[in-house]
């Protein structure tokens, strides 16, 4: 055998600090919701995922999982919670593609659980029932993304393309 092995760089992937980058709550029917007879609240979450380097040498990442609910009844806002819950991580891929995905689908898995927890706190210190976010398929969701991300630059590329009729 030869020491020439064909050496493959590692993966490696850290959680250093889990924050609360931002947050805030809005009930602008307050008090008066409180004494409503009767209300049928529709509740919409729209949930998002950003990273960004802190430190491209040491593979130092950010990564901000964004929540915001609105609860509505009618045209009214009932509440409207907003969390942006952030990790600083190590993330360094055995590929461009794992550490991708490494960013987009598992550093949100991690925070995650540190979001959900935050939005009911918020939501039940307004004084509304208890509300908990419903799981996330973040690999899911990073595979959607990459097959539109696909779709669309085949889309791109085929746009401008003169068609001739013989």
């Amino acid at each position: 055998m030869t020491d020439t092995a064909v050496q493959t760089p590692k993966s490696i992937f850290q959680l250093h600090q889990v924050f609360v980058k931002d947050s805030s709550f809005e009930s602008p029917q307050s008090p008066d919701i409180f004494t409503w007879k009767e209300y049928r609240p529709e509740t919409e979450v729209d949930l998002k995922a950003q990273h960004h380097d802190i430190d491209a040498d040491q593979h130092l990442h950010e990564v901000i999982l964004r929540a915001t609910v609105t609860s509505r009844h009618d045209d009214q806002i009932i509440f409207l919670a907003e969390v942006q819950q952030a990790g600083v991580f190590t993330v360094q891929g055995s590929t461009p593609e794992i550490q991708e995905m490494m960013l987009e689908a598992a550093c949100p898995n991690v925070l995650f659980p540190f979001l959900r927890e935050t939005v009911a706190g918020l939501i039940s210190k307004g004084g509304f029932p208890q509300f908990l976010l419903g799981p996330v398929n973040f690999d899911a969701m990073y595979l959607q993304k990459k097959e539109q991300a696909a779709q669309k630059a085949a889309e791109d590329n085929g746009a401008g393309v003169p068609v001739t009729a013989n």
